[in-house]
């Protein structure tokens, strides 16, 4: 059974860094193209990043220069290194597959990030 498992987020201060991490498993996730979303208050799901299987990457404006999208084929794993966050930034962040198809439903549980002072 596929699923995604999203962790790291915590409280953090407006400047600071976190690592969010997915797990992915019951998937081939080599070959398969990832992505973050976010979800703040009050909000839509919005897209954050993107990376295909060989590691190209794509942002959001908002994000642009401020994270770094990054994955480990051999661990199943993707993440998100994410710096000088604002409170903008607070939201709860998930993980996907972006390839449409039988993927287009799977969200793990998310995990949460608070940027305040």
């Amino acid at each position: 059974q596929m699923s995604l498992a999203e962790s790291g987020g915590g409280l953090v201060q407006p400047g600071g860094s976190l690592r969010l991490s997915c797990a992915a498993s019951g998937m081939m996730f080599s070959i398969l193209p990832m992505a973050w979303y976010r979800q703040g208050p009050g909000n839509e799901r919005e897209w954050v990043a993107s990376i295909t299987s060989v590691g190209t990457t794509n942002y959001a404006d908002s994000v642009k220069g401020r994270f770094i999208i990054s994955r480990d084929n051999t661990q199943k794993m993707m993440y998100l290194q994410m710096s000088s966050l604002e409170p903008d930034d607070t939201a709860v962040y998930y993980c996907h597959v972006a390839a449409g198809g039988p993927y287009s439903n799977l969200w793990g549980q998310g995990t949460l990030v608070t940027v305040s002072s």
